[in-house]
């Protein structure tokens, strides 16, 4: 019973990740994205109690399907203290990749305006922030690179400025080698800064 829920609420994401993809957060209907899992509005509404959850529930999946993937690429970078060289160990699994900034940009965009969409979108960012914030510990302790300011100040920025290059690429219809491109770029120039000097 419990894998059949679980399986009925992975299609009924995965539907809603093609859906919204295509038209956008507003103009997806619930009726469209069952259609297209191939379920009912009861099977829908027995996993989900709106649209909005149902999306916050999409990025949660998506940014933290990417996060897992960093964690396990930051267990496997080879010893170094060089900054530089661990952006570019890290840089194609970039932490924006497959969180389409469209996506994004209309959860917040919905989040002005739905005080409690607001809620839900900053305790899932918070939730995102923790887990960067691990991400950014563990490097710092496996590689002997103090930060200049706290790991929570750190973590914000860098994600800040992932989500920022990510809207700047997809503005510039860059091809994701190009994306991931300008991501290494940008990161190579922030995170030493981020690096107290020995």
């Amino acid at each position: 019973m419990a894998r059949s829920r679980e399986n009925t609420r992975a299609r009924l994401l995965e539907a809603a990740h093609e859906v919204f993809a295509e038209v956008g957060l507003d103009a997806a209907s619930v009726e469209t994205i069952c259609e297209r899992a191939g379920f009912t509005r009861g099977a829908f509404y027995s996993n989900f109690e709106s649209k909005d959850e149902l999306f916050l529930a999409l990025i949660t999946q998506l940014s933290e399907d990417k996060l897992d993937e960093v964690s396990v690429r930051v267990k496997r970078l080879s010893g170094t203290e060089d900054p530089i060289d661990l952006v570019r160990q890290i840089a194609d699994m970039s932490l924006a990749e497959r969180m389409e900034p469209e996506l994004l940009s209309e959860v917040r965009t919905q989040a002005l305006r739905d005080p409690r969409l607001a809620e839900a979108f900053l305790a899932w960012r918070a939730q995102m922030l923790g887990r960067v914030e691990t991400i950014i510990r563990e490097v710092s302790e496996l590689h002997g690179l103090p930060l200049r300011m706290p790991v929570a100040d750190a973590a914000a920025l860098l994600l800040d400025v992932s989500e920022q290059c990510s809207v700047q690429s997809a503005l510039e219809r860059l091809t994701e080698r190009q994306a991931n491109r300008a991501m290494q770029s940008r990161l190579e120039q922030i995170v030493p800064l981020l690096i107290a000097s020995s």
